[in-house]
């Protein structure tokens, strides 16, 4: 089978994930949230607090990237960065009350984004595609770098 578009699981996967991006943006941009706030938001919306350092691995981004996510999240009065009392090298970051009251919104907007791209799917179908993705994710994550060394 000839490749196209279509046929290749690294095209379709990122023409997906920009759709996603794309409604994720027009969608919490009245709220004043970025899209790449989400991996933050994720992460601490238990009420919990990391170091950056934590958060870019658990974000999969490097820590300049995530240094400055958290730039713009501490402008827009998202996070509270405390000093780390057991590395004082280190903060830890917080999501302050005005952020933690934006969470059932974001998780509002990411269920309906996420009912509407899975909208044609079954119930079996819909699990069975996040179990694949999984399965996809953990070994390009297992290999990553290897790839065409």
């Amino acid at each position: 089978m000839p490749l196209t578009r279509e046929s290749s699981a690294g095209y379709m996967t990122n023409w997906a994930a920009r759709l996603f991006a794309r409604e994720l943006e027009r969608q919490l941009a009245p709220s004043g949230i970025a899209p790449a706030y989400m991996p933050v938001l994720f992460a601490l919306a238990d009420g919990s607090q990391l170091t950056q350092k934590e958060l870019a691995r658990r974000a999969a981004v490097e820590q300049p990237t995530m240094a400055a996510t958290l730039n713009r999240m501490e402008r827009d009065a998202m996070i509270l960065r405390t000093p780390d009392p057991t590395d004082r090298r280190s903060a830890l970051v917080a999501l302050t009350p005005l952020a933690r009251g934006q969470i059932a919104a974001v998780e509002q907007v990411v269920t309906s984004i996420n009912e509407l791209a899975l909208e044609p799917l079954t119930l079996d179908e819909r699990q069975q595609y996040i179990a694949l993705l999984g399965k996809v994710t953990a070994v390009l994550d297992a290999h990553e770098g290897e790839l065409g060394d």
